[in-house]
Order: structure tokens, then sequence, then C-alpha cells
């Protein structure tokens, strides 16, 4: 973070949040403006104990974040040379609080601070706010802070009881329970689901005297095979003559312009985006004035773009295809005062700073493009084929487009692909006329359970059930897969045997094909500890994990916004109640572990059970009594709930020898980290597509070498006088790695010429090891959970005194 500290005399400052859109903004304004960036939020609560005076109203106790002083400094001292300071941040709540908070910060005065909201970075719309200014919304700014203080709340008294009843370390969130929740539910659903079994009739005909296919369904389906095969006999003595031709018009109607939501989801079938990324790149196209606001509940679109995009329209396809439109928005809480996400100039088909960028910019164009366009205009035929012998009629169906209308630009995706292909194109047909079977398929279909969440997919359940709003579902979705509650995972799926049947030629030849079933990929499961916590606070805090009380608090923050309740009212009457079930269920819920007993080993005879372990899901012969008694760590996809005794017996056949490399012993295992080859010393981890039970020496002689030859390249410098002490390249640059323990090295440090007393000084001179991932001395240097949570306890007992 670089400021920019030469003096500046400035009639006007403008304060915005990012460098970018300050970047922006400054083309457009003359001299007379010096535009800022604050770097997003300059203070937030406090991270202690003392964030929240709860018997003082929940009074706020904020800070000026460490790094951010230089920032208010500079800040400070341009708002004081300044005739007017302009606060440009986002037009949302969260921009009015990072407003706020500036003001309050800063120490400036109603008379010379003017507060400008745009929800696009172009010329007209900056100047357009500078001649319109308000002020401060107080309200809005009291709906953040409420989210902000009620979250805090709620994470900082779930926490302790998560330490205390299930595992240290964990945490809670009030919208991310709810979605961890959603998960657990979804994939207890998948489970549980019993496939059952029908059987499709499909065949394909053609007229007398042509090769154009005509593809065909029998409308019902059987339940059994042999139901199916008589279907097949009747079919192969049968005439097939089409018994009715309906045809009518149709129209396909454009999807709305993008919400936040929608955004997400689309970007996530159409270009494989996670919804975090899709945020990231939304807000660099905002921020070099590409496309208006991104976080957007809104449907609408300003008379301004309805006209650019009609201009364009016309220019581009013809006046034909224009046809001017507004979306309401059926979500009660969206604000129509926003606009949808589109480009802020239609006529510009792309734009983007890099390859992501464009082609996000293009999908936004065209979805915004083609919501007002003319429908496509559509003729589709319904034929019915009677099958003379069966006494049945098979169905073809057929589609034609007679005006590509918005299709000429776009066509929306969807989550879960159909198995049917679109209609196709059928041939002039005409009632009476007889048709040759080419081949009749019978085949067996499997019912198939709700399909488990997308990140798209969980966006748009937590939208429909009001969970959330356009500026939470990205950190949402983010912070539970971070926590370890959910996992975004690829599963390759299992065998399955389905029966087939051909007629052709008047012969049918029945057969047993294989299909793969199961196969996820990108795809959201919740973890062993994820599925045990969410037990765990269902049972406890059912008001914090129920659906519509958590979307009822949303409403309030809405409620708050509008200047309807009071922000402190609202705290009180969801805290007392929660603050209750935290007391009761630290004094009377017992600590749960997810055990359960999975069978017995047919080898000793003791009991096989699985819990949660210190380091994650295990599996255990024999009670905690026995002393021979043994562990085995889960495999990656594995889950304590669905784990068979078989597969728990096959863990216990780890670690596994593989042989000799050079003289030493090379095993197999499964550790805190997943599955390892261990050569000698050496601990190397097995990749993804190597199955643990099955890889060779050869592949461990690869895993072993690719090892070696990395642990070679990671060596910058070692020193004689310490053997345990190296400097090592790093993630993020170089680090000082000694006895177990990894420390920052100084961004000017020389790596090369540190000689072994200053590297030593360094270590000294830092209290803490750097947190870097996997560090057990950095996890051990934090402070222990149960002694924050004691000394919460008896700070809480101080105050009551």
């Amino acid at each position: 973070m670089q400021i920019d500290s030469k003096p500046i005399m400035t009639k006007n400052l403008v304060i915005v949040e990012s460098p970018a859109k300050a970047k922006t903004i400054e083309k457009f304004l003359g001299k007379d403006y010096t535009v800022r960036s604050s770097f997003g939020h300059i203070r937030d609560l406090d991270k202690g104990d003392n964030a929240i005076d709860i018997a003082n109203g929940f009074k706020p106790n904020y800070i000026v974040s460490p790094d951010k002083t230089k920032v208010v400094a500079e800040l400070k001292k341009l708002a004081k040379e300044s005739e007017m300071v302009w606060l440009a941040s986002d037009e949302d709540r969260e921009g009015e609080a990072i407003s706020w908070h500036l003001f309050e910060v800063l120490g400036l005065k109603e008379e010379n601070t003017k507060r400008i909201v745009f929800h696009e970075i172009t010329k007209p719309a900056i100047e357009n706010a500078i001649k319109n200014p308000r002020k401060i919304d107080k309200a809005l700014v009291d709906a953040q802070q409420a989210r902000r203080i009620l979250d805090r709340l709620v994470g900082f008294e779930l926490s302790p009881v998560l330490w205390k009843k299930v595992k240290p370390s964990l945490s809670a969130g009030r919208v991310q329970s709810v979605a961890v929740r959603l998960i657990v539910e979804r994939e207890r659903e998948v489970n549980q689901f019993n496939s059952v079994s029908d059987y499709r009739i499909t065949a394909e005909f053609t007229k007398i005297g042509s090769n154009k296919p005509i593809k065909a369904e029998l409308p019902q389906r059987y339940k059994t095979e042999q139901e199916a095969l008589n279907f097949l006999k009747a079919a192969s003595e049968s005439n097939f003559t089409i018994s009715n031709i309906e045809v009518k018009p149709a129209q396909r109607k454009a999807a709305a312009p993008f919400t936040t939501s929608t955004l997400q989801q689309e970007a996530s079938r159409k270009l494989g985006y996670p919804v975090a990324k899709t945020m990231l790149l939304a807000q660099k196209l905002y921020e070099a004035g590409h496309i208006t606001y991104m976080r957007t509940d809104s449907v609408n679109l300003s008379q301004t773009a309805i006209s650019g995009a009609a201009a364009e329209i016309n220019r581009a396809y013809g006046s034909q295809y224009s046809a001017p439109r507004n979306y309401t928005t059926k979500n009660a809480s969206a604000q129509e005062a926003h606009e949808a996400i589109r480009p802020t100039y239609f006529e510009n088909h792309t734009a983007g700073a890099e390859p992501q960028e464009v082609r996000l910019y293009e999908l936004i164009w065209k979805r915004s493009i083609a919501s007002q366009m003319a429908n496509a205009e559509l003729e589709r035929t319904v034929v019915d084929i009677n099958v003379s012998k069966a006494n049945q009629t098979m169905r073809a169906e057929g589609e034609i487009i007679k005006f590509d209308g918005f299709l000429k630009v776009y066509l929306e995706g969807k989550d879960e692909e159909d198995e049917d292909e679109d209609a196709g194109l059928l041939p002039p047909l005409s009632q009476g006329e007889q048709l040759n079977l080419n081949q009749m398929v019978s085949e067996q279909k499997f019912s198939r359970p709700a399909p488990r969440y997308t990140e798209a997919s969980l966006v748009k359940k937590l939208e429909e059930l009001g969970i959330g709003r356009p500026s939470t579902y990205a950190p949402t979705i983010s912070t539970v897969q971070k926590r370890g509650y959910v996992i975004k995972d690829n599963r390759e799926g299992t065998p399955r045997n389905y029966q087939t049947a051909l007629l052709k030629n008047g012969e049918i030849k029945v057969k047993t094909a294989t299909e793969n079933t199961g196969v996820e990929k990108s795809k959201l499961f919740p973890t062993d500890i994820g599925t045990l916590v969410t037990d765990f606070l269902n049972e406890h805090f059912g008001d914090i994990m129920d659906y519509s009380f958590t979307a009822n608090v949303e409403k309030e923050f809405d409620e708050i916004a509008q200047g309807m309740i009071s922000w402190t009212k609202m705290i009180d009457g969801f805290y007392k109640p929660f603050h209750k079930d935290v007391d009761k269920t630290l004094a009377n819920a017992e600590r749960v572990k997810g055990e359960r007993i999975i069978g017995i080993d047919p080898e000793s005879g003791k009991q096989i059970s699985g819990r949660i372990g210190r380091y994650g899901p295990l599996v255990q012969i024999g009670d905690s009594e026995d002393e021979d008694k043994k562990f085995a760590s889960l495999r990656a996809g594995q889950s304590l709930e669905t784990l068979t005794l078989e597969q728990a017996l096959d863990l216990f056949k780890l670690p596994r020898t593989i042989g000799e490399y050079q003289n030493l012993k090379v095993t197999a295992a499964i550790g805190r980290f997943g599955p390892y080859i261990k050569y000698g010393t050496m601990f190397a981890s097995i990749p993804k597509d190597k199955d643990i039970f099955e890889i060779n020496m050869e592949d461990a002689v690869e895993i072993i070498e690719a090892k070696i030859k990395s642990e070679a390249e990671k060596l910058i410098r070692s020193f004689p006088e310490d053997e345990n002490l190296e400097i090592l390249k790093g993630r993020w640059g170089p680090y000082i790695a000694h006895k177990k323990n990894n420390y920052k090295l100084p961004k000017d440090a020389a790596v090369d010429t540190l000689t072994y007393a200053q590297v030593m000084e360094i270590v000294s001179s830092q209290a803490k090891p750097s947190d870097k991932k996997g560090s057990k001395i950095a996890a051990e240097s934090k402070v222990k959970p149960k002694a924050k949570a004691k000394a919460k306890a008896k700070a809480k007992a101080k105050s009551k005194k």
C-alpha cells in the first residue's frame, strides 16, 4: 500500500475505497479535484473482548486497523487542506459505512463534507453525482453496523461453546452455519436416496424414400424389463402410421439482466468461475468503468440504458430485433432505485484487462443486450405415431426457429442439464403416412436424488430462502470452505449395470451394459466436522439454524436500512434469547465426538468405531480402555456417516510396505494432511489421481524423486553453525526456518549476504513464528481456545457482580 506523500493543495478531495476506482474517477474530474483511496474500511470492531459494550446498548468499540494508520494520517492531512471533501464509496450499506467511518475518524464537518453515489463509473455519472450530493444515510450505516455487531456476537459466543463441547479451534457464524446446514441436509438426502428403475422406449423412424431420422419416444415408461420386451416384440410385428400432427406457434423470452446472484450462477455454468472469482472480476470491471455496480438484487434498467441498448441493437442487428422493455424484481427486499448489472456503454461489445475479465464482460453484455431484444418466434410440431400391434402411440417432437430474436445473442444456461436433447427439426410429414422403423431401444433408467449443491446453486437456494444479500453470498461460501466445514470436490463415481434391448431388422438383442453413476464435478460436500457441528447447533440453537428465522433477521436489517426500526432494539430482541441458549448449552450439553459403531473386527472380535479425533475423522479397533487399540485415518472422500465395515477394515491395512529404494524402506499411509509416501525421514504427498492401495514401486519412486527435487529447489541457504537453520523459498517469498518454526524476513533483507548472527537476531526479535499454513508450532503459539473461553467466562461473572 503506497501513499502519495507529495504536498498537495486542493479545493476538492474525493475519497473512494479502492485505488483502481480512484484512478478511473480521476480521469473524469478536473485539476480542482484530488482523488484518493481509503483502501477499504479504515477501522473495524476491536478484535478482543471489548469489541461490544453489551450493557451500554451494544455500543461498538471501533479501532483503526494498524495497517491503515498511514492512510488515515494522509487523508486527515489532505482533508484539512481541502475546501470540500466528497465521500464517494460504493452505494450499498458497506459503502455507506465506509463513508461514515471516514467522516468520524478524519474529524470531518457537515458543512464541508458531501456524500455522492453512482452505480457506474462514467463521466456523466460522476458529474451527475457531483451535482446531486447528499448527506450520509445513517439508516444504511445502522443496518451495516447491526449486521456486523450481530454476527460478531454470534461468532464470539458460539465459538467457545464449540471449543468446549465439540472440538478446540472451531468457529461458527450466523449465515455460514445455515449454509452448511443446507449442504449437510442435501448430502444426507443423497446418501439415503433409494433409486428405482423403469424402462424407457425410444425409436428412430424414417419417411419412405428418405434417410432423415425422426426420433420418437413412448410417453409412458414400463416398470419391468419384461413389459418393455413385450412392447418391443409387438413393435417388431407392427406397422407405424402417423395418427396425428399438431403444429403450433411458440415464443421464447429473454431472461432479465443480471443481479449479483444470477451473474454468479451463470458465470459458474457457462464459464466455470467460482463465486468469489466472479465477484473479483466484476469488481475490476466496475472500477475500470466497464459495468455498473456489481452488488445488486434489482433487475431494473435506467431509461438511459434502455435507450442505449435499443440504439446498439438497431445498429448491429436491425430494428426488427429491438424490443425495449423493463423488468421488475420479484424479490420484495430488492431496491428498484438500483440497477441490474449491465455494460456502461452498449456499443462496447468487449472490454477487460485480461482474458477472464473479457469473458465475464461479454457474458454481461450478451445478457443485457438480449434482455432488450425481441422474443424468439418458434414453430413446434408434435407427431403421434401409432404402433399397430401394441395399440400404443409414440411421440416425435420438432421445433424450428422462425425468427431468432434474442437467441441471436444469448441463451441462458441450466444447473442440471436434461438427459434429453432439445427437439430437432422434423421433415415434412402428413397424417396417415407410413414410416419405416430403423431401430427401437429399451433402456433401463434409474431415478436420481436432488443434485448436490454447486457454489452457484447454493447461492440460488440462499436467495430463494431470503438468507443473505448480494454482498454476503460470496463471503459466506468462501468462509464455510476456509473453516473446513465444506469442501468443493470432484467424485469419480462407481460402475453400475443396466439392461438394454435393441430391436433392429425384426430381431431383438438383449444385453447388460455398464454406466458410471454418481460422478460429481465441483460439488459441495460437508466434512465430518461440518456435519457434527451442524447437528450440535441444530440441537441446541434451533433459532440460529432455522431458515425462516435467519431470513427474518435479514428482513429486519432491511427495515433498519429504511429507518423503520432501531438497530439496538433489533439486536436486543435477538441477543437475549440467544445468550440464554449459550449459557444453557455450556451448562448442560454433553460433549460430542460424532461417535458411530461400525461393526466388529473379524480377527480380534473387538468393536470398530468411528469418531472425530484431534486431526480429523478416524476409525478405531477396541475401546478407550484397550492397551492395544488401533487407529486409522479416513481417506479423502470418505465420511463417518456412510463408512462401511469393509472400508474401515481396509484402512487398518495401512501403512502398507511398497518396497525398498536405495536401501531404504518405502511405505504408504494416511496422515493428518492426507495420503503420503514415507521414505526414510522424508514424507511426500500422494497425488489425488493415485490410489494408496494400488500405488506401486514405480509410482512411489516418481513421487520420491519429485519431492527430493522440490526440496533442493526450495533451499536458498543453509548455515554450518546450525544445521537446523535454513533460508527457504516459500509461496510468498523467502523465509527463515529454525527448529520447525518459521520466521518472516524483512522486505529489504539481502538474503545472499545475511550472516548467521544477523539471521539469528531476526529469529530472536520475532515474538511468534509466522503463521504459515501447516506449521504445528504456529498453531500452538496461538492462545489455547479453552484458556480464552475460561477468561471470557471469568470476565462475564465479574461484570454480573
